[in-house]
């Protein structure tokens, strides 16, 4: 218990390689994902997910004990330890994945969540923060993924510039997100094996990153908003590629 709870800091979940999944959602997902180690419950919560826990390495805990396992304002009492999957991008470029999703400098938990999300729901191979960007497992990221942290590949790499050359090796065309980008999303062809880079809420991307990019990509907008938030350019962006995938057979 003392461990698990040591679990909140981003610094230990990496030493340990271990996370904690809140609420029936999250766990029900890591336990078809097969990265469950144990499952805190409070009495109250082992019989209402009764069927949901069938199976699982259960230990009843108190109130008091769960919520200290907790991050959200009004625990559930259920809480799952999971051992960080293990990502090898090398193995996911070998296998020429058609899209992949790169998140650069995220530092938002809720937005990393949503494009893991996103990347999901749209096929994409992998999502890759890139650069300095939250930590995948924080609770907010987890939460705001929906789940879909344990079903897509998600993998966090330091050095961006680093992973444009292996993305480029790997023969994927590498389009950067940008407010000025010489090419519209319209006049793309985007049938071709794609890797999208989409900068932080607050700065976009960082010059360097995007002169690296291949195509620098603007998404064409007829109103009075002078911009979107990153998830909305992301939703537009993997959108239109699974569109020309699903197309193109």
């Amino acid at each position: 218990m003392a461990a698990a709870s040591k679990l909140q800091k981003a610094s230990e979940r990496r030493r340990a390689a271990r996370f904690l999944a809140e609420g029936p959602n999250l766990v029900e997902a890591s336990l078809r994902r097969g990265v469950v180690e144990e499952v805190y419950a409070t009495e109250a919560a082992w019989e209402r997910f009764a069927v949901l826990l069938t199976g699982a390495p259960v230990q009843l805990v108190t109130e008091r004990a769960a919520k200290a396992l907790s991050d959200t304002v009004t625990p559930v009492g259920l809480v799952a330890v999971c051992r960080t999957p293990v990502v090898d991008l090398s193995a996911i470029l070998a296998a020429s994945p058609q899209l992949v999703a790169v998140a650069v400098e995220t530092s938002d938990p809720g937005n990393a969540g949503t494009l893991i999300r996103l990347a999901d729901a749209m096929g994409a191979a992998a999502l890759i923060l890139a650069g300095n960007s939250v930590d995948p497992y924080n609770p907010k990221c987890l939460r705001s993924s929906a789940g879909s942290i344990f079903t897509l590949p998600v993998v966090s790499i330091s050095d961006t510039l680093g992973l444009i050359r292996d993305l480029v090796f790997a023969e994927l065309v590498v389009m950067a997100t940008t407010l000025d980008g010489e090419r519209s999303l319209d006049s793309l062809d985007l049938s071709v094996p794609t890797a999208w880079l989409f900068g932080s809420e607050a700065h976009g991307l960082p010059a360097d990153v995007a002169a690296a990019a291949d195509v620098r990509v603007t998404i064409p907008m007829s109103g009075g908003a002078e911009s979107l938030n990153v998830a909305a350019a992301a939703a537009i962006c993997l959108y239109q590629s699974a569109a020309a995938h699903r197309a193109g057979g």
